[in-house]
C-alpha cells in the first residue's frame, strides 16, 4: 500500500485554520471526547475498493469492517479476530484443492444509518471490486476466489465470482486453492462491504458525502471539509460498544513543521512522522516512538522507457546509492539499508519467527566498507550501457510528493548520481494525487515509491509487479516472473509457494534490477502522554476505538 506525504501551501494553511480556530486553542467536540489525529493530507479516495494509500486506509478501518478485524492484544499490538462474522468460519477442502469457507455473520448487523446489514452486502463489495468497470487497482486482492481472474480479464461476469449468500447471515466463498493469507485479505480495507443501493444511486459521489457515505464499523463520517479535516463520530448501530473517544478528527496537514508545533501546543494528540531536523531531540526528550512497520522505501524506474528500459542503467543509479548516509543523516529512525525489495519481518516457509530476508539472498552489500566496489561496478555498468561517466546519458527528472524527507532524501540522490555517474537529475515536487497519477500511468522515468505490507506474505510485495499490475507502476513485464508468481499461488505447500516467490525475486531484483530499494520503514509517531488504548498494526493501521486519556 502506498505511503503518502504532501506538500501544498494553500492546503496546509486551511488546515492549520481548521485546527486552531481564531483563538488559537484545540478544536473540541460539541459534546464528549475528541482526539484531534494526523496521518496525511487529502486522501485520494476512501472508497475501500479505490483506495491505494496508507492514509486512506487509516480513516477506512475507523468506519469500516470486514469479515475479520483487527482487536487490540493488551499490549497495543494488533491481532486477527472474526470481524463482521460471529466466528472463525467452517473450512471445506474440496477433492481439486479448492477450498469452500462458511462463514456466518454476527446477529442483527446494521449500516451506520440503521439498515439491516446482511451477507449480499460482502457479495456486492467483492463483485464490485472484480468488476473491469470499478477499475480498482486492488482488484487482484482477491484472486484466490473462484473466478476471480477470469471476471477482471473481461472473459466472465461478475456474478460468477464464487461467493453467495445463502441467507441473511451466511456467507459461502469458494477460493481456488488453501490461501495461507485469507483471513487477513478479509480485514484488508478492498475487501470491505459497501451499500449498493447508495452506489446506485450516488455513482462516483458516494463517498464524498456524510448523508451517502453509509458504513459499517466504529465510527461514521460526520463531516468533510475538503483539504482540511475528516470528522468521525461514534457509529450508534456498532454491534459494540466503542470505548473510546465520541470523535476522531482527522487534520488533513502535511507540513511537518507546522503539525510539530500543533503537538507541541497541544492541539493535536497523534501524528506521525515529524521534521527530519527535530528528530534527534524528540528521540531523547522521549517525543517520538519507533514502532515496527513492514515497508520498503524505494526508487522506481519506468522500466519502458529510455534509458531506464536498460537493467545495467537500473543497476549502476541503486548501485550509486549511498543507503547508509541516507538512514543516518536523513531518515535517523531506526531504518534498515535495503539489500531486498521484500523488507525485514516478512514471515518465510516455517511461519512466525522466520523471516524472508533471512533465507532470500542481498543483491548488493550495504556494508559500508563496499561502498567504493559499488560505486566502480555502477561506473562500469554505466559506461557497459553506452554512457562513460555520464556522457550522452539525457538530463532526467526524479519526482517526488514532498514533505521535507521526501525532499532530503531527493537531494541526497540527486547529488550521488552527479557524483558517482556523472548524470543530471532533476527534481519535480508534485501534488499527492498528481504524483500518483503520474506514476501508476508511467508519465515518467524515475519515482521514489513507498509500499508496505498489505499483509504478512511475501506476495503482497511481489504480486504487484505481475504484467499489467494496477499497482505496477515501474511498468514492468517478465513472462518468467509472472509464471512464478502464478505457480506460488497455485500451490498450498509452504516450502514450494516460497522457493517460487524466492525464486521471482531473484528476476525482478538479480536479473531486472527493476527499482533500487532504499530502506526498510519504520513508524516514528508522537502520542499525548496521557492517552491510553491506542494499537497498531506493523501494517501501519492505528486504531483509536479504545483510547483514553484525552
Amino acid at each position: 500500500m502506498k505511503k503518502n506525504f504532501v506538500l501544498s501551501v494553500l492546503l496546509v494553511l486551511a488546515a492549520a485554520l481548521a485546527l486552531t480556530g481564531c483563538g488559537g486553542k484545540k478544536a473540541t467536540a460539541a459534546s464528549g471526547t475528541q482526539m484531534t489525529i494526523v496521518v496525511g493530507s487529502e486522501p485520494n479516495s476512501i472508497d475501500p475498493a479505490l483506495n491505494t494509500a496508507v492514509d486512506g486506509a487509516v480513516y477506512l478501518v475507523q468506519s469500516f469492517e470486514g469479515l475479520y478485524k483487527y482487536e487490540d492484544n493488551g499490549k497495543g499490538n494488533a491481532v486477527l479476530v472474526p470481524g463482521q462474522a460471529e466466528s472463525a468460519p467452517q473450512k471445506t477442502v474440496n477433492p481439486d484443492g479448492s477450498v469452500t469457507y462458511l462463514f456466518k455473520l454476527r446477529n442483527n448487523l446494521k449500516w451506520s444509518d440503521g439498515q439491516a446489514f446482511t451477507a449480499k452486502d460482502f457479495v456486492y463489495g467483492w463483485q464490485r471490486l472484480v468488476d473491469p468497470e470499478t477499475a480498482a487497482d486492488y482488484n487482484y486482492m482477491i484472486d484466490m476466489v473462484k473466478n476471480a481472474n477470469e471476471i477482471m480479464d473481461g472473459a466472465l461476469d461478475k456474478s460468477q465470482l464464487g461467493i453467495r449468500a445463502i441467507d441473511d447471515r451466511t456467507l459461502e466463498i469458494i477460493l481456488t486453492y488453501d490461501c495461507p493469507y485469507f483471513f487477513e485479505i478479509a480485514a484488508f480495507p478492498a475487501a470491505f462491504p459497501v451499500r449498493a443501493d447508495v452506489i446506485a444511486k450516488a455513482a462516483d459521489q458516494w463517498t464524498f458525502s456524510p448523508s451517502t457515505y453509509i458504513s459499517n464499523g466504529p465510527y461514521r463520517l460526520k463531516e468533510w471539509v475538503h483539504n482540511s479535516y475528516l470528522l468521525y463520530e461514534k457509529n450508534p448501530n456498532y454491534y459494540e460498544p466503542v470505548t473510546g473517544p465520541d470523535t476522531l478528527r482527522f487534520s488533513l496537514m502535511d507540513d511537518d513543521n507546522a503539525i510539530l508545533a500543533g503537538f507541541r501546543s497541544g492541539d493535536i494528540d497523534f501524528a506521525e512522522n515529524p521534521p527530519v531536523d527535530e528528530i534527534p531531540t524528540l528521540l531523547s526528550s522521549g517525543t517520538l516512538t519507533i514502532a515496527d512497520y513492514l515497508g520498503t522505501y524505494f526508487v522506481t524506474f519506468n522500466n519502458q522507457k529510455a534509458p531506464f528500459n536498460d537493467a545495467r542503467v537500473r543497476r549502476a543509479f541503486s548501485l550509486a546509492i549511498d543507503r547508509n548516509y541516507l538512514i543516518d543523516q536523513i531518515t535517523r529512525t531506526g531504518e534498515k539499508p535495503a539489500t531486498a525489495y521484500v523488507p525485514s519481518g516478512i514471515s518465510d516457509a516455517a511461519g512466525a519467527g522466520s523471516d524472508f530476508r533471512d533465507i532470500g539472498k542481498g543483491y548488493y552489500s550495504v556494508a559500508p566498507t563496499d561502498y567504493n566496489s559499488n560505486v566502480a561496478e555502477a561506473k562500469r555498468l554505466l559506461a557497459e550501457a553506452g554512457y562513460p561517466e555520464g556522457r550522452g546519458f539525457p538530463v532526467v527528472e526524479y519526482l517526488f510528493n514532498t514533505n521535507d524527507r521526501h525532499r532530503a532524501i531527493g537531494e541526497a540522490l540527486q547529488n550521488m548520481w552527479r557524483t558517482v555517474l556523472g548524470v543530471n537529475v532533476t527534481l519535480g515536487n508534485q501534488d499527492w494525487a498528481v504524483f500518483i497519477d503520474n506514476r501508476k500511468t508511467g508519465n515518467y522515468l524515475i519515482a521514489r515509491h513507498g509500499w508496505i505490507a498489505d499483509y504478512n506474505d511475501p506476495i503482497s510485495f511481489l504480486d504487484m509487479f505481475v504484467t499489467g499490475g494496477g499497482n505496477n507502476d515501474p511498468q514492468y513485464s517478465s513472462p518468467r516472473y509472472d509464471a512464478l508468481l502464478a505457480a506460488a499461488k497455485a500451490t498450498s505447500v509452504p516450502e514450494e509457494r516460497f522457493r517460487y516467490m524466492h525464486q521471482a525475486e531473484d528476476i525482478f531484483m538479480g536479473e531486472d534490477a527493476a527499482v533500487a530499494p532504499i530502506y526498510f520503514y519504520t513508524q516514528p509517531y508522537m502520542l499525548k502522554p496521557s492517552i491510553k488504548g491506542l494499537y497498531y498494526t506493523p501494517l501501519g493501521f492505528f486504531f483509536y476505538k479504545n483510547v483514553t486519556g484525552l
